[in-house]
């Protein structure tokens, strides 16, 4: 939403924070600010303060958001399959697509420097979104290794589908930029490297 189409009724904060998104996407976190969000969403440069407080509160409201996605996301993907390798990847293939749908989400996510870690929807959406993902690796570890060091291996899972959003995002554009071999998509990836994971987890 943009300034050409202002705001006449409905839930502002709603708009706020998509238009908040709108910037993080395009501009990252050293470009955001509240007047650019109110100017966006078409609304006075008042209106982001007095619904979020200051930037911290709006930056808060937009990771909540993004954990929501996410959590919604992965529950559907871990109920996708009754095997619970499949349902694992599907996990890791939806955390990646909710990333690449919802960039401006995902860039605040974790950003414990710009928002406020002990707002309790932040840490209770957060929660959620992890236990989903701890229970598609308890799933796997019933069936395959019951040793299996669950958060351990929650944090390896997590920290690998982050890992391919930091760093093979930015690698494949340099490279289509300069014209090399296409990096796969990052849902294949994700997958991939699950998988790969995997028979290292539940041999």
């Amino acid at each position: 939403m943009t300034s050409a189409t202002p705001y006449h009724h409905g839930d502002l904060p709603r708009v706020l924070r998509a238009a908040a998104a709108e910037v993080l996407a395009e501009r990252g976190v050293a470009g955001f600010s509240l007047r650019e969000v109110a100017r966006r969403a078409g609304v006075s440069h008042a209106a982001p303060a007095h619904h979020f407080g200051d930037a911290t509160g709006l930056l808060t409201a937009v990771a909540v958001e993004g954990f929501r996605y996410l959590t919604e996301a992965t529950r559907a993907a871990a109920a996708s399959s009754d095997d619970p390798l499949d349902s694992l990847v599907a996990v890791g293939r939806a955390y990646v697509s909710v990333a690449l749908d919802h960039p401006g989400h995902v860039a605040v996510a974790f950003r414990w420097d710009i928002v406020d870690v002990d707002d309790p929807d932040y840490q209770d959406w957060g929660n959620q979104a992890f236990a989903v993902l701890e229970g598609a690796i308890e799933r796997l570890a019933a069936e395959r290794n019951p040793d299996l060091d669950i958060g351990l291996a929650s944090a390896l899972c997590w920290s690998m589908v982050e890992g391919l959003l930091i760093v093979h995002l930015p690698l494949a554009a340099m490279t289509e930029r300069k014209g090399g071999a296409a990096v796969p998509p990052i849902p294949d990836l994700a997958e991939a490297f699950t998988r790969l994971m995997v028979h290292g987890l539940a041999p």
